[in-house]
């Protein structure tokens, strides 16, 4: 899978603030790719809150992420809307969790057990994570999809912690 995508901004983590990465994308293919080096750096115990618009790439990420975390750009991936929960196998365990058409999500999440993804070596992924934020952990990385046109992105990533220093620093080391 080719590589491509641009930085726009970056900023280290200090005691007081997040590490954050700006970067934009010019095709469903790019957001993909850029996905793959998420997937590439992917560590047991991640959370990776998505937040975006409907059609705004999410699942594209995901797509990539996943690629990226099996080495197969293959693999058959499609977003949990109805399903809420998928799980793909890979170098990390993999859960990836959609709360769109939940009415009350934070109860209908903990009532499937939620907490206790939280508490296994799968890496984590909730898209419109923005509706469970009081779920999630102070060390989730966020990645908010803004569409700026018909097929450019501008993405946003940002945390507190470990997982984002290292997605941060890795996605820096890689700008194409």
């Amino acid at each position: 899978m080719s590589i491509s995508y641009r930085v726009i901004k970056a900023t280290s983590k200090t005691t007081t603030e997040e590490a954050r990465i700006q970067i934009e994308t010019s095709s469903a293919d790019e957001t993909k790719a850029l996905g793959c080096c998420i997937g590439l750096s992917l560590e047991p115990g991640w959370m990776i809150g998505l937040v975006g618009p409907l059609g705004a790439g999410k699942t594209q990420l995901v797509k990539g992420i996943c690629a990226g975390n099996t080495k197969d750009p293959s693999a058959r991936v499609t977003s949990p809307t109805f399903t809420l929960i998928h799980e793909y196998p890979g170098r990390v365990r993999l859960v990836h969790v959609d709360t769109y058409r939940l009415a009350n999500p934070e109860v209908e999440l903990q009532a499937m057990g939620f907490d206790e993804l939280l508490d296994s070596d799968a890496a984590v992924i909730v898209e419109w994570a923005d509706r469970v934020r009081s779920l999630l952990q102070d060390s989730t990385v966020w990645i908010t999809i803004a569409p700026t046109g018909e097929n450019t992105r501008s993405i946003d990533i940002q945390g507190r912690g470990r997982a984002a220093e290292t997605l941060i620093s890795g996605l820096q080391n890689q700008t194409h």
